[in-house]
């Protein structure tokens, strides 16, 4: 089955006319549903009972078409013809393990992002419309050929005035609204599927095409993306495990971002680095070090670390590339997700229920010794195992199919963890196969644990605090003899409005009462 890539027009995007965006977007509704039909989509829709009575009429009249290959990779071969756009989302799509079937997120993993680089003139006018100069102004010289190229941006090598080498990434002219064509077209694919699929509602796919429209927005925005840098950058000042690139701030826009050019070997290529004496085990083993301590000391990770976008230095230490998908967790999250970990380190399944109770992400209702044991059945075969035999990807799923059978909601900001934690499995795979992720992992957890909730937690929070404490406390006398004789206009007005109402509805009480008595002292006078 040979798969023809249809590209959007990107350039025509820039320029059309309300007439002409309600024409292309005809015009793709079409391309999309005919590639659906050609690769044999329509299974997914005509599952449902309701429209099941379509699946003899349609075998008939495309009987030429080729579906003897499985669903995921006619769905894999789809996504990758409709475009980058459509690459991307099912990428997304294979990071949600939560909603789709095993078939299909397995297979929608091996999409690539692969987009020829739009022209350098192209690239040199944005970059001079953008700064208002001449890009000889600029650069002192600049690489008109791309060193690499995405569906959102493209990078080129250059040197500034002073002489530093950097690398300038550049927004893809006219994306934005080819995004927005497709993910309107996507919305609406959501919508039938949600309505006509036997899964629909259950897997929420309007949800997740929500979620997708907001990282890609997130995305386009290169100010965003280079003060997500910036901070991780910050988080690591002086590090011996990870660099990240400098972001050159005079020269950054939402279109373009000028940063420090990194040098190293690309970590997908073993050989180079085996041949450059570095150590692939202390290389693996500081890869996991990395993951902890920006998930649990900083709360704010690298969410897309697959191995194109990271490099190593010379001296083995990592180097970060792309900031576009950044994710955070708060203290909460950090605090349950490390008891979470400890426990399962330590096979301590009901402590793992008991903390999915205590944090609310799964039902208040949930039996603990169900939940318990369930955990069990997923996590207890795969300790004292090297890497090399455990598939996060796995337990993943099924730690996930047993979270639906529990009506346990994945957390939203968990889902960029977990993927990132497949890219971290993927990466001590190619590196070191006998890393043992739980013994590298435990002392980093309980070192943290420690500092959170032990005695030094508790210093450290008191360290925290004191500057705050030491401004309060010659306050409190003034603010406690303040309080027992605040006697502020305001409250003294609405104390007085209170005593107002209550004397109406007195005079009113009153009022009632005197007829009623006026009442009886008429009718006893006519009585008598």
């Amino acid at each position: 089955m040979r798969c023809v890539t249809m590209w959007p027009d990107w350039n025509s995007a820039l320029t059309e006319s309300p007439n002409r965006k309600i024409m292309l977007r005809f015009f793709r509704l079409i391309t999309i549903i005919y590639v659906a039909l050609r690769f044999g989509l329509d299974e997914f829709i005509l599952a449902h009972k309701s429209t099941r009575w379509l699946i003899f009429p349609l075998k008939l009249i495309l009987f030429t078409r080729n579906t003897s290959a499985p669903r995921a990779v006619r769905l894999r071969l789809a996504l990758e013809s409709l475009g980058p756009i459509f690459v991307k989302f099912g990428q997304m799509l294979s990071t949600r393990r939560d909603l789709m079937p095993a078939d299909i997120a397995e297979e929608l993993a091996k999409l690539q992002d692969q987009v020829p680089p739009f022209p350098s003139a192209q690239a040199v006018a944005l970059i001079e419309a953008d700064y208002r100069k001449k890009l000889d102004e600029v650069f002192s010289s600049f690489d008109l050929t791309p060193v690499a190229s995405a569906s959102v941006a493209q990078v080129h090598f250059a040197v500034l005035h002073d002489g530093r080498e950097v690398a300038v990434k550049i927004l893809r002219p006219g994306i934005e609204p080819v995004i927005n064509h497709d993910i309107a077209l996507l919305d609406a694919g959501a919508l039938l599927l949600e309505t006509f699929w036997a899964d629909g509602k259950r897997l929420k796919p309007r949800e997740v095409v929500a979620e997708f429209n907001k990282y890609l927005h997130d995305e386009l925005d290169l100010m965003r993306e280079a003060a997500s840098a910036s901070e991780l950058r910050r988080n690591f000042p002086d590090s011996k495990l990870l660099l990240v690139p400098e972001m050159y701030w005079d020269w950054c826009t939402s279109n373009v971002m000028v940063m420090e050019r990194m040098k190293g070997i690309p970590i997908s290529q073993i050989t180079a680095l085996k041949a450059a004496g570095i150590s692939l085990s202390r290389l693996a083993s500081n890869g996991v070090e990395i993951f902890y301590t920006q998930v649990f000391r900083d709360g704010f990770f690298h969410a897309d670390m697959h191995p194109g976008n990271i490099m190593v230095a010379e001296d083995g230490r990592y180097i970060a590339l792309d900031f576009g998908i950044m994710g955070t967790l708060t203290d909460v999250d950090k605090n349950y997700l490390a008891q979470n970990f400890l426990a399962f380190f330590n096979r301590d399944y009901k402590r793992v229920a008991q903390v999915h109770i205590e944090s609310g992400w799964a039902p208040a209702h949930t039996r603990v010794d169900e939940l318990e044991a369930a955990i069990r059945t997923v996590c207890e075969p795969i300790f004292d195992r090297p890497l090399s035999e455990v598939s996060f990807g796995r337990v993943l799923l099924r730690l996930f199919q047993t979270s639906r059978r529990f009506g346990i909601e994945i957390q939203p900001q968990l889902v960029l963890l977990q993927k990132t934690l497949l890219n971290i499995e993927g990466l001590g795979l190619q590196l070191d196969p006998e890393l043992d992720l739980w013994k590298t992992a435990k002392p980093w957890l309980e070192k943290w644990m420690s500092e959170q909730v032990g005695w030094r937690g508790f210093i450290k929070a008191l360290k925290a605090e004191a500057p705050h404490f030491a401004t309060l406390l010659p306050q409190l006398p003034r603010l406690l003899h303040q309080k027992l004789n605040d006697n502020s206009p305001a409250q003294i007005e609405i104390a007085l409005r209170q005593l107002l109402q209550q004397q109406i509805i007195r005079n009113r009480l009153l009022g009632v009462i005197a007829v009623i008595l006026i009442s009886l002292i008429v009718w006893s006078a006519l009585d008598i």
